[in-house]
């Protein structure tokens, strides 16, 4: 878990949701070189309880994970916080844009995506503090 303060006030961070570690990681340093925030979880039970914590100002999520998968995190999330960060999914999955739907995802990111893209989708979302 990253806790450099960058665009996002101190207790603000994009929260990443992946098992991937690699997925992770690159993500995080993507993020942080654009001086975003940064708090990572390897599968949704443990993003759930980093909301206790951190008000996300994005969520990264992949839909595919053990023990709660993205849709029961999009789900937990919604019911418990207002407002709400956008969702941007991460998926490698063929129905990618189906699920972005039905969970009401803000940006879809097909998986592997250019660091750019992802950094775009943050940006509009998260514009970084000048």
């Amino acid at each position: 878990m990253s806790d450099r303060v960058g665009a996002h006030d101190r207790g603000r961070a994009d929260l990443v949701v992946d098992d991937g570690e690699t997925i992770q990681e690159t993500v995080r340093a993507a993020l942080e070189l654009d001086g975003y925030r940064v708090v990572t979880a390897a599968d949704g039970a443990a993003a759930l309880g980093l909301l206790d914590d951190v008000e996300p100002g994005v969520i990264l999520l992949d839909m595919r994970m053990p023990v709660l998968d993205g849709w029961g995190v999009a789900a937990a999330y919604r019911g418990r916080r207002v407002p709400h960060a956008p969702l941007v999914v991460m998926t490698a999955a063929e129905n990618a844009q189906r699920w972005c739907r039905e969970i009401g995802a803000d940006a879809c990111l097909a998986k592997p995506f250019e660091l750019d893209d992802l950094c775009g989708a943050v940006g509009r979302f998260c514009p970084q503090a000048a």
